[in-house]
């Protein structure tokens, strides 16, 4: 069963219900000690004051020397009483008897308690003890005369139940500021909940962070490169496909926290912020690399906060759109086909029809003848059925071109053990025809020689045209990207047989002069596929 998570606002009352609690749990404690000991403290330091006020008295000395009245001791002791606000003060002799108690009948007995026998050697002491009047506090002050000689003693107690009453009232008080507290905290609590869910559009953690990394899954696993950028135009987020881009430019692997005008100077993601518009299929220089870039603000509550800019290196969209020439290999094969197809079928629908038998007998026996020479030589000795195919497609193509296209297969040619090999060889086969079909057609004999060899992994391709050639220094830059002498919008088809000869691990290599033709010849890994493979 699936654990229910708490809300956030839940999450956030109790933690702050916790901590406040438990803050004013410990604080009551402490303050509750503080003050009991303070408490106890003064009640300690009010009874010694009392006593050893009581002690100096003269009329306290006098009636313990037996020189003045004993019966002011108990009038005085009284007054201090009273005054004091004390349980009481008892005067007593060397023999601890009373000579004063807020008791009258009790004056003439000895002291109750047992803790008097410190002060009647003459030390000032302090203790807690339980006498006639209960438990109480009690302050022992020795009494001595002009020549310092001790004749008495005095005994102050302060009841232990103020002291509690006190402590009571101290606690009382303190859970009134806790319970206030607490209530404080709650609403607090409620607040700050319900502000931090606005904040996070109502989303809670376990959303927002199934959110944040499909977020960055995304981000990483795109082929486009991502950007983004703070409202102060310090970059915060890259994914791996711009780091790539950025490291192809030469630059640093570590932008983040850098202000983006200082890493990519012409990014123009200032201008997005500051207009809040869009910018979209733009091209941008990156230290030579070209890129096709979309620069959007990123708006929150109708305030522009940031931008994204989204960009692919230009020349991965040049390579994927001229890769579409193999596709495009297949399609001129079978339209050229079709073509010739329907030429012949006219030819024979024009002999039928003006009922030329003899002629029409001749010309089929002549196509079936050239057909099955021109099956039989390719599907003989090239078991791949695409690569076949496509090269009796070329046959066509340069019939139509009024091209004399000859086929010689060496050896026997297998199937590849990699089905992408055959891909490559297209586009390799495909252009290199293209260029020697196109190169004859201003020439007087218009002939193109294509020979396939096999040995031991290694395939051979040699093609040879009676075209016009081509000057030294023309043959060193045919292979370079957008490079043509035929116009605009051309020179891929070389660069991509470079390309595919490149994950072949092939080569080529170029003999021409001008005026006596064109000879190519291309080698590559070639491992043939097993049955079963």
């Amino acid at each position: 069963m699936k654990k229910k998570q708490l809300k956030l606002s839940t999450i956030i009352i109790l933690f702050v219900c916790i901590v406040v609690l438990v803050s004013l749990v410990i604080t009551d404690l402490l303050i509750s000690r503080t003050i009991n000991d303070n408490i106890e403290s003064n009640i300690e330091e009010k009874a010694k004051i009392v006593s050893r006020t009581v002690a100096h008295s003269t009329i306290v000395k006098s009636g313990l020397e037996g020189e003045g009245n004993a019966g002011r001791i108990q009038e005085y002791t009284q007054d201090i009483q009273k005054s004091a606000e004390v349980l009481f003060v008892v005067v007593m002799d060397m023999e601890g008897i009373r000579k004063s108690h807020p008791d009258p009948d009790r004056i003439g007995k000895h002291f109750v308690g047992g803790d008097e026998k410190g002060v009647l050697q003459g030390k000032e002491t302090l203790s807690i003890s339980e006498g006639t009047l209960g438990q109480s506090v009690r302050a022992f002050s020795p009494v001595f005369n002009e020549g310092n000689q001790q004749i008495g003693a005095v005994a102050v107690g302060i009841s232990l139940g103020s002291v509690e009453q006190a402590l009571d009232m101290s606690h009382r008080n303190i859970l009134v500021g806790s319970m206030i507290g607490i209530i404080v905290g709650v609403i607090g609590a409620v607040t700050i909940a319900r502000y931090i869910k606005k904040i996070l559009f109502g989303l809670e953690p376990i959303t927002i962070a199934k959110i944040l990394e499909e977020r960055n899954t995304m981000l990483q696993s795109v082929h486009e490169g991502v950007v983004a950028v703070n409202k102060d135009t310090t970059i915060s987020l890259v994914n791996k496909s711009a780091l790539k881009i950025f490291n192809k430019a030469g630059l640093s692997s570590d932008p983040i926290g850098m202000p983006i005008k200082e890493y990519m100077p012409h990014t123009r993601l200032e201008r997005v912020i500051a207009t809040g518009k869009p910018e979209l299929d733009e091209e941008q220089t990156i230290n030579g690399v070209s890129i096709l870039v979309n620069r959007v603000p990123l708006i929150v509550n109708d305030e522009v906060v940031g931008a994204i800019s989204t960009f692919r290196d230009k020349t991965e969209v040049n390579q994927l759109a001229e890769q579409l020439t193999g596709v495009k290999s297949y399609a001129e094969a079978l339209r050229a086909q079709s073509h010739e197809f329907m030429n012949k079928m006219h030819v024979i629908l024009g002999l039928v029809k003006m009922k030329d038998y003899n002629h029409l007998n001749r010309y089929v026996k002549e196509l079936v003848s050239l057909r099955v020479d021109e099956v039989s030589t390719v599907t003989s000795k090239v078991k791949d059925p695409a690569l076949a195919g496509f090269i009796m497609g070329k046959l066509s193509y340069a019939r139509e071109k009024n091209v004399a296209l000859t086929i010689e297969c060496h050896d026997f040619i297998p199937e590849p053990k990699n089905p992408s090999v055959t891909h490559e060889l297209i586009t390799v086969i495909g252009n290199l025809l293209d260029n020697s079909v196109e190169a004859t057609a201003n020439s007087n004999e218009k002939e193109v020689l294509l020979e396939l060899f096999y040995q031991d992994e290694q395939f051979e391709m040699v093609v040879t045209d009676t075209g016009k050639g081509m000057a030294d220094e023309i043959a060193e830059d045919i292979f370079v990207k957008g490079y043509s002498s035929k116009g605009e919008e051309r020179g891929y088809g070389l660069f991509l047989v470079k390309e595919s000869l490149r994950k072949l691990n092939g080569t080529l290599h170029v003999e021409s002069k001008v005026g006596s033709g064109t000879t190519m010849v291309v080698q590559a890994s070639y491992k043939e596929g097993k049955k079963g493979d």
